[in-house]
């Protein structure tokens, strides 16, 4: 066991190298089904046209432009073509009646909209004729081959997070199946005695376990696969029981709870022994913090109350999530805050806020236990430890929820 005091730059660093064999798993190839979030590990090229054939852009009728060189001009109607259907060719002097995305035939060069045109009723025998009321040049509505992507041309670089836009794209190609970082599997561990799931009845002393549901919500979000959520009472023995399990089904383990100066701190009394390391964070909310690596998986315990819970997975569990999916960094700025703000000397502040037109607003009552207060947040106010106030007006760094 490790104690003392580190600075939030001392203990980022040291989780970042705990969690860094993370982002060196091996890609996997995965049905485009499955592909939503995930990132491509390689460039996609595209396997053939596309559109892959010339085809109408229009409801209306194929024609040769330069049968249109005198309009109005009446055309005798060949035929119906459909999308999904195909004709030999247009006959010279004769129109096509085409629907969208219907194959242009061989001697069309154009596509005349329906409201150009005025139809006959087909006599007996189905044939007809359209009058076009307007003239068109050669390639009017036709789709060529190959204008949006050629084959051969890079799709997608790799690196890309797959949005259901790309998803679009690479099944327009064809492509069923494609080669993406592996997702970090999470197990969670939550404890507590005091804790009980949602849908149970509140018993005296009880509250609802939200740290569970937060930090699986909080993993996902940011490229990891969830295994699995456990909820411990302050029992040693379950609580060994819970973690064998998690190290044998996750790539790292998140535990809150239990980590503290108390009589009943599970999780620090199981893991100490173990070679875990116990520190003070020089941070509020979650100043108690932890680490250790059973079986060779990291394990990283964060304090119980739902904001230091959160607030420490924001801060140093969050950026090697996204590392190892191959998402953006998590996104930080500088922005005026709208009003003057205190802080404690010696601690760096993570305060919730809001952003508006204006800045940034801290809100009032920054107990670590205002969950609902925490859900009203868009941003983290990063006060470094050394400042002790701050004037409307003053820049800001923010952290992007």
């Amino acid at each position: 066991m490790t104690s003392g005091r580190r600075s939030v730059e001392e203990h980022e660093q040291h989780v970042a190298a705990l969690l860094d064999p993370l982002r060196k798993k091996s890609p996997l190839r995965v049905p485009l089904a499955h592909a939503l979030h995930r990132t491509l590990t390689e460039d996609v090229e595209s396997p053939l046209d596309l559109p892959p054939f010339r085809n109408s852009q229009m409801d209306g009728y194929a024609v040769r432009a330069g049968d249109l060189a005198s309009t109005p001009a009446d055309l005798p109607v060949q035929g119906v073509l459909a999308a999904g259907d195909t004709v030999a060719a247009l006959e010279p002097g004769h129109a096509l009646k085409i629907m969208t995305g219907a194959p242009v035939p061989d001697g069309a060069d154009a596509v005349v909209p329906v409201e150009d045109t005025r139809a006959t009723t087909p006599d007996s025998d189905g044939a007809g004729s359209v009058t076009v009321e307007r003239s068109v040049t050669p390639g009017t509505y036709v789709r060529e081959a190959g204008t949006d992507v050629c084959k051969g041309d890079l799709l997608l670089p790799a690196g890309t997070v797959l949005a259901a836009r790309h998803i679009a794209a690479l099944a327009a190609v064809g492509l069923t199946s494609i080669s993406v970082r592996a997702r970090p599997r999470v197990a969670i561990i939550s404890t507590g005695s005091e804790l009980v799931t949602a849908g149970s009845e509140l018993g005296p002393g009880q509250i609802f376990n939200s740290n569970g549901p937060a930090l699986a919500a909080s993993a996902s979000a940011n490229g990891a696969d969830v295994v699995t959520i456990d909820h411990c009472h302050d029992d040693p023995e379950e609580f060994v029981t819970m973690l064998e399990h998690a190290v044998g089904v996750a790539d790292v383990v998140f535990t809150s709870g239990g980590v503290s100066k108390g009589d009943f701190e599970v999780v620090k009394d199981t893991l100490a022994p173990r070679g875990g390391q116990f520190v003070s964070v020089a941070m509020q909310p979650g100043g108690p913090q932890g680490t250790a690596v059973v079986d060779g998986v990291p394990i990283l315990t964060f304090p119980g109350n739902p904001v230091s819970a959160l607030v420490s997975f924001e801060v140093f569990a969050r950026p090697a999530l996204r590392a190892a999916a191959g998402y953006p960094p998590v996104v930080c700025e500088s922005l005026p805050l709208t009003e003057d703000l205190t802080s404690i000397p010696g601690r760096r502040q993570f305060l919730r806020g809001r952003l508006d037109e204006k800045g940034v607003t801290p809100f009032r009552g920054h107990g670590s236990h205002l969950v609902a207060g925490l859900a009203a947040a868009d941003v983290l106010l990063d006060i470094p430890a050394d400042t002790t106030s701050l004037e409307a007006g003053d820049l800001v760094k923010v952290r992007i929820l």
